[in-house]
């Protein structure tokens, strides 16, 4: 089979999208919908069937020489192997199912082209990422992925909040584009080549304070798009697009970015303890930061937003540990039931007539369709970390590697993802209870959803549920499948002892049965919220947005008052101004002296002769 024929998974998409944004309004509705999920889906099917171009060393096909520019040639080529193999399984599963959900969630919408051009470009621009030989081609998907989000975020921009919500992405991740460009032109001129294995090969030659400095650009490039600290403002305000459209941000495509483009310069990013460490910080108190907030969230989306960064800062944690398998494995997952939560939540607004506020919510598994609260449970259960669900075995995974590398820094990072672990039951299950349990306490009425909205949601959970197949430990009888797939990119080798790895599996599910017991003796019977300074601090994301605007909104805006008026305006503005005037002045002098008059002509005249005829005579007595 022609190793060029890979270039048809992302190219899919990008045609559908093509063909959407250009015809798709002059097309039958259906048929422009079934044109974007086909693409999708086509690529899904590709996948498996080039599987096993991914065996060994992988397989590289070349489709053309991008950039020739003098000795250099920049290619547009692939890399197909074990690290990007399941991500792009994932990446085009999992969009596919949201594609589906989406057709009938938006099937009252008129902009329908532009929604699925958009959706279809999205998953594009994450397969180029995921997909990329050089890191060129990976910036280009790394842009498009932030132009995608900037327009699919505002997407109903008639409202000025969604649009602000789309400004506010687009803006922030370009903060750290700047940093993942910065260390990309840094590496070029290091090594004359973008091509990711050649830096990879290479990175033992650099200097430890070059690693350590390209390690942090690296990773403050992938804290924007993963929206981790201190880049992490955005994603909250990213719940203003249509619900598809958070699922896939979540699940499939860019805040999974960031953890991608870790693993695949892992073997540079790894060779610098400081660079490690602070990988692992950064993952840490964004874990736990974003739980916290978690805690106080009343929209519903917006807690799914927020357990979203944490459980990324989950896998940016395990990176920082040497765990490849364990980030990737953690984020696999995570895709799956993250996105069962999101569709599941939008079928919930859906139910509430619009209501997104969960204090108004309640009673839904009385009035509701039950597999709607199955399906939403099974995701619920596989955040939390309930025992033997995907979830559990992941996000045990990732604390047994930390716990394993027995310095103090990663233990005291270990009680932070203990710690982290507990707050995140507690939220999940008090989304549970204050949604499901209890009375109605809203205005929203029992009705069908459209089947396109509830068959999708079956597949994610059972995987998420099931999910710890993928990498299944030897304490419970597993092989580890992704660790032994990865082989040499599965970072280092976890090595504890199984009474170590049956105490913290038991920890770690002592802890879930203490968050949910918490959580139904507090909301179980739902009796109100008070809002304190406390909840109103957390609900407002620790004041982010305030201290960003403190720090650099309003120094910016008033250094820039400062140009427009000081410099600007009074300076060259006034000088133009006052030279225009004097100018205008000027002229309007001398046109008193166009009277029309033939007698002040002749006296002008006599009076310019005279002074000729005086200037000659002093130059004659001189």
């Amino acid at each position: 089979m022609n190793q060029t024929l890979l270039f048809l998974i992302p190219l899919l998409p990008l045609a559908c999208a093509v063909l959407n944004m250009l015809f798709g309004m002059r097309l039958p509705r259906l048929v422009a919908e079934t044109l974007a999920v086909s693409g999708v889906a086509a690529s899904f099917l590709l996948t498996l069937l080039f599987w096993g171009y991914a065996d060994g060393a992988g397989t590289h096909a070349l489709l053309g020489t991008w950039l020739p520019v003098g000795d250099i040639t920049i290619p547009f080529a692939l890399h197909f192997d074990a690290l990007a193999a399941p991500m792009t399984l994932m990446v085009t599963g999992v969009a596919t199912l949201i594609h589906l959900y989406a057709v009938g969630y938006m099937h009252d919408e008129e902009d329908y082209a532009r929604f699925f051009g958009l959706l279809n470009l999205f998953v594009f621009a994450m397969l180029a990422i995921v997909l990329a030989d050089n890191l060129l081609v990976l910036f280009l998907g790394w842009e498009g992925v932030g132009l995608c989000s900037y327009a699919l975020i505002g997407f109903w921009y008639q409202k000025s909040e969604n649009a602000r919500a789309g400004t506010k992405a687009f803006l922030v991740t370009r903060v750290g584009d700047i940093f993942l460009a910065a260390a990309l032109l840094w590496l070029f001129a290091l090594t004359g080549t973008l091509e990711i294995a050649a830096i990879n090969a290479r990175a033992a030659s650099f200097a430890p304070e070059v690693l350590t400095a390209l390690t942090v650009l690296l990773l403050l490039g992938a804290c924007g798009k993963s929206a981790q600290l201190p880049l992490m403002t955005w994603l909250a305000d990213a719940m203003a697009g249509p619900t598809p459209v958070s699922a896939l941000i979540h699940a499939a495509t860019m805040v999974t970015a960031g953890v991608y483009l870790l693993c695949r310069l892992f073997p540079l990013v790894s060779l610098s303890p400081d660079g490690m460490a602070a990988i692992a910080v950064v993952g840490a108190l964004t874990a736990l930061y974003a739980a916290t907030c978690a805690l106080a969230q009343r929209e519903i989306k917006r807690v799914l937003a927020y357990s979203t960064m944490s459980q990324v800062g989950y896998m940016f944690l395990a990176v920082g540990a040497g765990s490849v398998a364990g980030a990737m494995f953690h984020l696999l997952t995570h895709a799956f039931f993250k996105a069962a939560l999101f569709m599941a939540a939008g079928c919930i607004i859906h139910l509430a007539g619009g209501e997104n506020d969960i204090l108004r919510m309640g009673g839904l598994f009385k009035r509701g369709p039950r597999e709607l609260f199955w399906v939403f449970l099974a995701g619920a259960l596989c955040l939390a970390g309930a025992p033997l669900t995907g979830g559990f075995f992941s996000k045990d995974g990732i604390l047994l590697a930390v716990y394993t590398q027995g310095t103090p820094l990663f233990l005291a990072l270990w009680g932070i993802g203990l710690l982290t672990a507990l707050l995140t039951a507690v939220y999940t299950f008090r989304l549970v209870y204050l949604v499901f349990a209890g009375e109605p306490r809203g205005h929203g009425h029992p009705h069908d959803l459209p089947l396109l909205m509830r068959r999708p949601l079956w597949p994610l959970a059972l995987l998420g549920l099931c999910g710890g197949l993928l990498n299944l430990p030897p304490l419970v009888g597993g092989h580890e499948w992704l660790t032994h797939r990865l082989g040499t990119l599965a970072g280092r080798e976890i090595l504890a002892g199984h009474s170590i790895e049956w105490a913290l599996a038991g920890l770690a599910t002592g802890l879930v049965i203490l968050g949910w017991g918490f959580a139904r003796w507090r909301y179980g019977q739902f009796r109100g919220e008070q809002e304190n300074r406390a909840s109103r601090f957390l609900l407002l994301g620790w004041r982010a947005d305030a201290l960003v605007d403190l720090l650099f909104v309003r120094p910016f805006t008033a250094m820039a008052g400062l140009c427009a008026i000081g410099c600007d305006r009074a300076l060259v503005d006034a000088t133009l101004d006052g030279l225009a005037r004097q100018t205008t002045a000027c002229g309007e002098r001398l046109r008193g002296l166009t009277t029309g008059r033939v007698s002040t002509y002749l006296a002008g005249f006599v009076w310019g002769f005279l002074i000729i005829l005086g200037w000659f005579l002093l130059a004659l007595v001189k």
